[in-house]
């Protein structure tokens, strides 16, 4: 029988590639359009909600805690499961490293109390919910987000921006890996805990070993550059946006990495995508194109 997926957030970063990876194994996948649909009725018949909803930054406060718990009610009615992309604000500078489902969340900047009292509230409901737990994206496609916004805007001039310490390890995912473990976690739901937390590993890299394999995939010899955080100090006081940018920041200059034993357990024949592959695949292809020697071998584009 065919499985029903309803995704929340299908034109965002997530959303867009778990539609992509649910679709490629079969389920049926539904999406949501919150100008025309009603959640409660959306759902019915759902087996899984992929709970992608990302409002931006400042609106957080006022709009997370109402998403999520329109969710919980809906999965409550329509016993379905409920996967959320987890990420790692909740766990802090001072959680011990590696950073895994058992880790206290010890962080306590407003943007990652947010996180911390939206994951409370799932565990506290009846809902079976999958947090699946993952660093930074690699996308398959500008999405506007900190790797094709910033960090590789002037790979053509090769420059790898990089908004922190250049030498400590940082957490990454492959969002079509990331999507692709999804659907599998989803596929073997009702063999997990009704509450399970799951991180994924996906790539540990610092900024200087990203710009080494971005060299490795271009052919030419990729530089970091350090961002200057002076625009949004000075953006800081008009511009709400640049204050949570910089509530974050502290991450880039925090090391940290991601545990993957319990998904290995889970999926023991998971096969992550090899990371220069994803790397050509998050590139623009005419910069592939562009900078690649005719006679280099190079990872084919998904």
């Amino acid at each position: 029988m065919t499985q029903t997926v309803l995704i929340l957030g299908a034109t965002g970063r997530f959303g867009r590639n778990a539609a992509q990876q649910f679709r490629a194994a079969g389920w049926h996948v539904r999406t949501f359009d919150r100008a025309r649909d009603q959640l409660n009725t959306a759902a019915q018949g759902a087996d899984v909600i992929v709970n992608a909803w990302n409002p931006l930054y400042p609106d957080w406060a006022k709009q997370v805690p109402k998403l999520h718990a329109q969710v919980i009610e809906a999965a409550e009615l329509s016993n379905a499961t409920v996967i959320v992309p987890g990420n790692v604000y909740v766990f802090g500078p001072q959680a011990p490293l590696p950073w895994s489902g058992s880790t206290p969340h010890l962080a306590t900047n407003p943007l990652a109390q947010i996180r911390i009292d939206m994951e409370e509230a799932y565990k506290a409901s009846t809902v079976r919910t999958i947090v699946l737990r993952a660093g930074d994206f690699i996308d398959t496609q500008a999405s506007g987000n900190w790797f094709d916004q910033i960090m590789t805007k002037n790979l053509s001039k090769g420059q790898f921006t990089y908004p922190g310490n250049a030498h400590i390890p940082h957490a990454w995912a492959y969002l079509p890996d990331l999507c692709r473990a999804a659907v599998e976690l989803a596929e073997m739901r009702h063999e997990l805990p009704r509450y399970t937390d799951i991180p994924f590993a996906g790539f540990t890299l610092s900024g200087a070993e990203m710009a080494q394999a971005l060299s490795g995939v271009l052919g030419q010899e990729i530089r970091v550059k350090t961002m200057n955080w002076l625009p949004l100090q000075v953006a800081r006081p008009f511009w709400p946006l640049a204050r949570c940018l910089l509530e974050m920041r502290y991450l880039w200059d925090t090391p940290h990495s991601l545990e993957g034993t319990m998904m290995a357990d889970l999926l023991p024949n998971f096969h992550a995508t090899p990371l220069e592959t994803a790397l050509a695949a998050a590139l623009p292809a005419d910069l592939i194109q562009t900078q690649i020697h005719p006679n280099q071998t190079v990872p084919a584009r998904l």
